[in-house]
């Protein structure tokens, strides 16, 4: 079994850490490499998607709430505050909890909204 090592989390700054410093440990995890990589892949999809929601703001005839790309944004977010629930310790699980961003284990919802690319 791979060991698990601490790795601090900013997602606003999309940071990973191993060292913390400055204003990188808004999260706590212990993780494997593996997970990680995971992890790093999930930010990677919520970066693309932003990008791309950034772009149809532009797009004056086009509300946000009719928006796959915002859609995506949002799943991604939730799915990156999901798995640093699930590696997180306990302040960080017990945020996540308080602001509302933790999915029931047996149902695809958060905020009483279904997942909306499915």
């Amino acid at each position: 079994m791979e060991e698990k090592k601490t790795f601090y989390i900013n997602l606003g700054s999309q940071e990973i850490s191993q060292i913390k410093e400055g204003n990188n440990a808004v999260f706590t995890i212990q993780a494997t490499e593996e997970e990680m990589f995971r992890l790093r892949q999930v930010l990677n999809e919520v970066f693309n998607a932003d990008e791309r929601s950034f772009w149809r703001a532009h797009v004056p005839y086009r509300h946000y709430s009719k928006d796959e790309d915002n859609d995506e944004y949002d799943y991604e977010m939730r799915h990156a505050y999901q798995m640093i629930y699930d590696l997180g310790d306990e302040k960080t699980k017990a945020f996540i909890e308080e602001i509302g961003m933790k999915q029931d284990e047996d149902s695809d919802e958060i905020y009483d909204e279904k997942n909306p690319l499915e």
